[in-house]
């Protein structure tokens, strides 16, 4: 109980804090009159309730966080959350069974998409805002928010934010101290989503489809409002201002960070992953659009440059909006796209996938294994802006990618042995470990994830917190040595 105390404490504060979200759905459900209401008053008094309670019985083991007990809490987070983020749903709708609201807040959460709810049109305001605030919630990360504030409750969290934040910003300082990085981190996350607002009312939504979107778009969550996604608004200039903001959502919001205060490009022009993302995505644009072109989809170039821009930065993003059914385009295509979700996001940003950094080197670990065998006895560091990388790095890079791997062949056969057909199984496996949404068959942007089974569902459930937690901050739980000693 000792050991565990002391998490169970800091579960209890994250709770409580997670708690006052809800008012902002609740004060929307208040003034629109609608039949959410009474959903949102009984879930934040189970939910203020629990994590007062939780609070209490580990308040006396109250202590700095060890290395552990950081991996441990940051699991019980990302799945406690959820559960409680389920209340108004199923209060709202006893009929939705838990294995759907679960999924549906944990998509949320972990900023994947992946929806089982139809009737967004119809929804009550309040419920379709707290499924995009619980996006823009998970999108930096619960974590990194608790970091800034539990220090001033005397609980410190450098080793909440070094098992949470994904790829080499992990050893990146701003500040000095952590719960600073945090703050600024947040600060430059909320500017860009009130910049997003501002530019999608401009472009033609209104106010409250505005905030919902920017949420789900500055978290690259990619949930809408509407079951036709961005499609409904038919918006050439809305989806301009989407691709806009979901690039730079996938961008290292520490690079926007210094841009900001340098007043300079130049942040972005030292970044190593900028130069990859951007040349990978609109090289593609322009090459699958005319692919899809000459396939006959579209009777012109510049419609099918249209479409295909917008669905592919989104689900090369790993943000999961769309305006069309790309499942109807040649295999080849969507493919493409899925695979880019793998790739395109920068570490540091709210994306998912292996991210640019560990590809561009595996890229060159590659090359340099091919020089080696015509030069055995030469020194070749693999390098990343003109720095060389140390080799434990690359080797931990390599089996990061390995056991990424070795998850997607094991989810795929697991869903296969299911009885789902394999592109749908394949496709909805590569969507939920990069958090990125809508797959294909019968999981594409044309229909949603409530035709699955029970299990098959828990099954994406669970490659979703892979996804958003990177594989080996929830696979460390598994081995004899994190529980020895």
């Amino acid at each position: 109980m000792h050991r565990v105390a002391p998490v169970l404490h800091v579960l209890g504060l994250v709770i409580l804090i997670f708690s006052f979200t809800m008012l902002a759905p609740l004060a929307t459900a208040f003034f629109a009159h609608d039949a959410a209401q009474h959903a949102f008053d009984e879930s934040f008094a189970v939910t203020l309730v629990a994590g007062f309670v939780l609070c209490l019985v580990g308040r006396r083991w109250r202590r700095e966080l060890k290395v552990r007990d950081g991996f441990l809490l940051v699991l019980l987070v990302w799945t406690g959350l959820p559960a409680f983020a389920t209340l108004p749903f199923m209060l709202y709708a006893p009929d939705m069974s838990f294995t759907d609201a679960y999924f549906e807040t944990l998509s949320a959460m972990t900023t994947t998409g992946a929806t089982v709810m139809s009737g967004l049109d119809i929804l009550p305001p309040s419920l379709n805002l707290w499924r995009h605030l619980l996006q823009w919630l998970g999108g930096m990360g619960i974590i990194v928010l608790a970091v800034a504030i539990l220090p001033l409750l005397g609980v410190g969290g450098r080793q909440l934010l070094k098992a949470e934040l994904p790829g080499p910003i992990k050893d990146s300082k701003l500040t000095p101290r952590i719960a600073d990085t945090a703050k600024l981190l947040w600060a430059m996350y909320a500017a860009l989503t009130a910049l997003c607002v501002v530019a999608l009312k401009l472009a033609g939504m209104d106010w409250f489809d505005a905030i919902c979107h920017a949420f789900a778009a500055l978290s690259l969550g990619g949930f809408s409002t509407h079951d036709a996604s961005v499609g409904y608004f038919n918006s050439p200039l809305i989806e301009a201002v989407l691709i806009v903001f979901m690039m730079l959502a996938a961008l290292n919001f520490v690079t926007h960070f210094l841009a900001f205060r340098q007043r300079s490009l130049t942040a972005y022009r030292h970044d190593p992953e900028v130069r990859g993302v951007l040349g990978l995505v609109i090289a593609s644009c322009l090459g699958i659009s005319l692919y899809v072109w000459q396939a006959g989809v579209y009777p012109e170039y510049l419609t099918a440059l249209r479409h295909v821009s917008f669905n592919l930065v989104s689900l090369a993003t790993d943000c999961g909006f769309a305006s069309t059914d790309f499942n109807n385009w040649p295999i080849f295509a969507p493919m493409w796209m899925l695979f880019l979700s793998c790739v395109t996001a920068s570490s540091g940003s709210t994306g998912g996938g292996l991210k640019m950094i560990r590809a561009v080197l595996m890229f060159r670990q590659g090359v340099r294994e091919l020089e080696r065998q015509l030069h055995p006895a030469a020194r070749l560091p693999v390098k990343i802006g003109g720095h060389a990388v140390p080799n434990q790095i690359v080797f931990a890079i390599q089996a990061f990618v390995m056991m990424y791997i070795a998850t997607i062949v094991t989810m795929t056969l697991v869903l296969l042995a299911s009885g789902l057909d394999f592109t749908s199984a394949f496709s909805a496996v590569i969507a939920c470990i990069n958090n990125a949404g809508p797959g294909l068959n019968e999981v594409g942007p044309g229909t949603n994830y409530a035709g699955l089974g029970d299990f098959q569902t828990w099954v994406l459930a669970f490659t979703m917190l892979l996804g958003r937690l990177e594989l080996f901050t929830v696979f460390v739980l598994f081995t004899r040595a994190f529980w020895r000693g």
